[in-house]
């Protein structure tokens, strides 16, 4: 691609994604309904996803984000429902979706019907967390749906390896299939395993910042290309890495922490903007060859796919859900719930970027050829993959606020959250209290007064700020002492910040020093603020 249409792309994403922060409608819906449309507006240029790219360079860092920012100890905790979901669920709807196009279509092999299973059968990582994020879904429901994107990707391809495999003839049948699903998940957690350890032990060895950071960047791709290059899945590799990572990330130094968040919030935006831009601007390139199957014929195959993947869930879903739950050791291990939780989650199965890639990665021919035989129906499925991206993305993502919000599931237990943070930051700060009164004992850590004092000033704010929270607030500004407190030493901070300015535009301190004095600054407003971005 050359470089003016990506830089337009990326440019005209994030400010689409920037519109939707300030709109009711969730920002995977904007960016494909403006993708939609930009595709025919003169000017724009043909933008093909390549599966090349997507899924080696795009789906790594997008996956590892996701993971070093989820919970290993929650995942755990949920390993049952996540399983059926990203493992059982994946495979049925290979099953259930590809055999239920196979008869809507006439003349399509049930071979190549099980592909587009496959292709559509995983929820999309990136839409799942971005929408359960933003809608503030019960914890327990958001770690299964993060849970399941993170490794669904994985079973999705290797399926659709499998499918392919018995369309060009090379399948090995059904003990074939399931040795390839061995391979490619026991090896993908097996590298995952191997390489975690030593890249950790790197990154708490290394003291540069820079040095850290740049390995962090590499880290989802070396893993992922790991992991492919024995035939294994990349995606479970990546996985295992980032949430071993993201447990142990309170071992690397808060430089490179600080840092760290800055680098992948930015990146993580930007592709995920991109990410769904592209799928609205696939439009023209999957109508340009979908030929024979043009008209209402192509329309009634796309309503009756994207009702079978939406059928295909709910039927999954709820037995997963309450069948286990006939045993005791389930029913005493996991938290009661009801019919709403599983609504909530059947209702949640958006599709994305994922499934259009690997849809685009059919060979046209079965020997991969140009000489070869046509791939069966492969624009078809192309097709079907799209609209069945769109149809999920469009109609469940924007009836999914309202579902929720007319079940009335119980919202996020703010006081009691807000309380254990509170019990948590006391505990510390006594024991940094102790710890503060131990070091002065020695005559080696002597400190004057008011300095000492300052450091226990500081330890009994961050104590205070949370109970603060629990508070009653100025009746006047609606603050709580702890917000004043951050206000005033905003203001008395960008007071100092303008006499800095001016000095420098005096030329009595010249523009080396004035960095140095704004970035001490900087880092000073930061930890007034941390509690606020939280």
């Amino acid at each position: 691609m050359e470089v003016v249409p990506l830089v337009a792309l990326v440019a005209v994403s994030a400010a689409v994604a920037g519109i939707a922060r300030r709109t009711p409608v969730p920002a995977p819906l904007l960016l494909v309904a403006a993708g939609l449309l930009a595709a025919y507006l003169p000017g724009v240029p043909e933008y093909a996803l390549d599966p090349h790219i997507v899924l080696p360079l795009v789906l790594p860092p997008l996956l590892y984000t996701a993971a070093v920012d989820s919970s290993y100890l929650d995942l755990r905790a949920n390993i049952r429902p996540v399983a059926l979901l990203s493992v059982g669920y994946v495979l049925f709807a290979t099953l259930a979706v590809g055999y239920a196009a196979y008869l809507v279509v006439p003349g399509l092999p049930l071979t190549a019907a099980l592909v587009l299973g496959a292709v559509i059968a995983p929820p999309d990582a990136v839409a799942a967390t971005a929408i359960a994020r933003r809608l503030g879904l019960p914890p327990r429901i958001t770690t299964i749906l993060q849970g399941e994107s993170l490794v669904n990707d994985a079973t999705a391809i290797t399926a659709y390896k499998v499918a392919l495999a018995a369309v060009v003839g090379e399948g090995a049948g059904w003990a074939g299939g399931i040795a390839e699903f061995l391979l490619a998940s026991v090896g993908g957690v097996g590298v995952g395993l191997l390489l975690m350890v030593p890249i950790h032990w790197l990154r708490t060895h290394l003291r540069e910042p820079l040095l850290q950071n740049t390995l962090s960047l590499l880290i989802p791709f070396v893993a992922y290309a790991a992991a492919e290059r024995v035939h294994a899945s990349g995606v479970l590799a990546v996985v295992v890495v980032a949430l071993y990572l993201g447990h142990r990330n309170w071992q690397v130094d808060f430089a490179t922490r600080l840092q760290e968040e800055a680098v992948w919030r930015m990146i993580a935006f930007v592709l995920e903007s991109v990410v769904f831009m592209l799928i609205g601007l696939q439009l023209p390139v999957v109508l340009e060859g979908l030929g024979e199957y043009e008209g209402v014929h192509a329309a009634w195959y796309a309503v009756a796919v994207f009702l079978a993947v939406v059928a295909a869930r709910f039927v999954w879903v709820f037995p997963a859900t309450f069948l286990p739950r006939l045993s005791a050791r389930v029913r005493a291990r996991e938290p009661e719930t009801n019919w709403k939780a599983p609504v909530i989650v059947g209702w949640a199965g958006m599709r994305g970027v994922v499934s259009l890639a690997i849809a685009f990665s059919i060979p046209m021919t079965l020997e991969g050829g140009e000489a070869g035989e046509p791939f069966p129906a492969r624009n078809l499925i192309l097709f079907l993959t799209f609209t069945t991206v769109i149809g999920t993305l469009v109609v469940q993502g924007l009836t999914l606020p309202p579902l929720i919000r007319m079940l009335r599931l119980p919202p996020r237990d703010v006081q009691a959250e807000t309380l254990a943070e509170a019990q948590a930051q006391n505990a510390a700060s006594a024991a940094a209290e102790a710890r503060l009164e131990e070091l002065l004992e020695d005559r080696r850590n002597a400190l004057p007064a008011p300095l000492a004092d300052r450091l226990r000033t500081v330890m009994e704010r961050r104590r205070n700020s949370v109970w603060e929270r629990l508070g009653a607030v100025n009746e006047e500004t609606g603050e709580s002492a702890d917000d004043t407190y951050r206000r005033l030493s905003r203001e008395m901070i960008s007071a100092e910040r303008e006499v800095f300015v001016a000095l420098r535009d005096e030329r009595r301190i010249d523009d080396e020093m004035l960095r140095t004095l704004l970035r001490r600054l900087d880092l000073e407003e930061a930890a007034a603020f941390r509690e606020s971005a939280d």
